[in-house]
C-alpha cells in the first residue's frame, strides 16, 4: 500500500537513475540520437521520480528549456538521473541530468539537463496537495530555494 500520509519526504527516497541503450531506431537523419527521444526519456524519468515522491499519478505541466551540449551516439547508454528539487502546493519540480556513456570505454559525458514540473493528481484526476520535501542540509535548502525562484519566474512568464 503506498504511503499517502503526506508526511515530508527526502529527495533521495524518490531519486531515479534510468539507463537506455541507444539503438538504430533512436536515430535522427544525421545518425545520432534524435532529440525527441532524449526529451521523452527525460520526461519519463522525471515523471517516475515525481510519482515516487507523491505516491500519486503525476502529469507534466512544464519543461524548462533544454540545450543539447553534444550529440548522443548510437551504441551509447543514455542515462537520466532525476531528483525532486522543489515542491509547491500541488507542483513537483524534478531536475533531470542527462549523460551518455560509451559502454566499451566507460567514458561518460554530460549532454544536457532540464527541470520538469509535474502536478500530483487525486483519484478524480484533479490537482491535489503534493507531498512536502524534507530539507535537512544547507545544500538541500539552497536547491529548494533555486527551485522556488524558477517557479516564480515560470508564473511571471504566463
Amino acid at each position: 500500500m503506498p504511503d499517502r500520509t503526506n508526511a515530508p519526504k527526502a529527495a533521495i527516497t524518490s531519486r531515479l537513475v534510468m539507463h537506455q541503450w541507444m539503438l538504430p531506431e533512436h536515430a535522427n537523419a544525421h545518425g545520432n540520437v534524435h532529440g525527441g527521444v532524449i526529451l521523452r526519456m527525460v520526461d519519463e524519468a522525471g515523471a517516475i521520480c515525481a510519482m515516487r515522491h507523491a505516491r500519486r499519478p503525476c502529469v507534466t505541466i512544464a519543461i524548462d528549456s533544454m540545450t543539447f551540449r553534444q550529440p548522443v551516439h548510437l551504441g551509447e547508454l543514455l542515462i537520466c538521473t532525476a531528483s525532486v528539487t522543489w515542491v509547491g502546493r500541488s507542483s513537483i519540480e524534478v531536475g533531470v541530468d542527462v549523460s551518455s556513456e560509451d559502454p566499451i570505454t566507460g567514458a561518460v559525458s554530460h549532454t544536457n539537463s532540464a527541470f520538469v514540473v509535474y502536478v500530483a493528481l487525486d483519484d478524480d484526476g484533479r490537482p491535489q496537495p503534493a507531498t512536502p520535501l524534507l530539507l535537512t542540509t544547507d545544500e538541500e535548502r539552497a536547491i529548494f530555494a533555486a527551485g522556488a525562484a524558477r517557479q516564480k519566474h515560470r508564473i511571471e512568464r504566463r
